[in-house]
Parts: C-alpha cells; sequence; structure tokens
C-alpha cells in the first residue's frame, strides 16, 4: 500500500527558504511519477513541481526558477526546496504519486491533481510580508 508522508513545513517572511520533504512507502520508484501540488483557501490545488524515474522534471510557470524538484532514492524521500518565497505561496503543500503520470503531464502540458491517485496529507507553508 501506498504511504506518502509530508514534513518541513512552517512559517517564514517573505524572501526566505523552506525544503519539504515527502517519506515514500509502499512501491519502488521505478515507472512511478512524483510531485508536489498545493492549495491555498478558496482555491483550486495546483500542481507545481513532478519528477519522473526518469529524471525528467515538470514545474509550473508560478514557481519556476525558485523551486526545485528532487528525488533520493535510498532514502525514499522526494523533496522540494522552496527559495525566495513569496506570500502568494502561502498554501497547504501536498505529495502525490502515480504510475507513469508524468506521460499525461507533458501531453497536456499542465500538471492536473486528476493523474494522480495516492496522496499525502498535507503540509503548511506560511510566507509573511
Amino acid at each position: 500500500q501506498v504511504r506518502l508522508v509530508e514534513s518541513g513545513g512552517g512559517s517564514v517572511e517573505t524572501g526566505g527558504s523552506l525544503r519539504l520533504s515527502c517519506a515514500y512507502s509502499g512501491y519502488t520508484f521505478m515507472s512511478i511519477s512524483m510531485g508536489w501540488f498545493r492549495q491555498a483557501p478558496g482555491k483550486e490545488r495546483e500542481g507545481v513541481a513532478a519528477i519522473d524515474s526518469d529524471g525528467s522534471t515538470y514545474y509550473s510557470d508560478s514557481i519556476k526558477g525558485r523551486f526545485t524538484v528532487s528525488l533520493d532514492t535510498a532514502k525514499t524521500t522526494l523533496f522540494l526546496q522552496m527559495n525566495s518565497l513569496k506570500p502568494e505561496d502561502t498554501a497547504m503543500y501536498y505529495c502525490a504519486a502515480e504510475y507513469k503520470a508524468m506521460t499525461s503531464i507533458q501531453a497536456l502540458g499542465v500538471m492536473e491533481p486528476s493523474l494522480f491517485s495516492n496522496w499525502g496529507q498535507g503540509t503548511q507553508v506560511t510566507v509573511s510580508s
């Protein structure tokens, strides 16, 4: 059974940095795409970054150049390094995993929540101005 557990959220000031972690279990990282979504109050869930087993990545325009997604397969942990944080980055951040989701992401050009069926419980990120 797939299990995803996020950590690393918190409160920072504008311009600060945070690193989110997602410990995964229940599968090996082959043909699995993993990613990060975020959802602010009153807004739809937004896909921000994804990584595939072949190393290919996806970043949304809203975070490109500021966030970096990476994977430590030895420690079975997904990371999201977030730099130059802005108040608009404030949201609950969720880790997600799905078999070959990157193929669909690349075809659509967007990271839709419907492409993923395995989710963590979320970790809150708050950026103050």
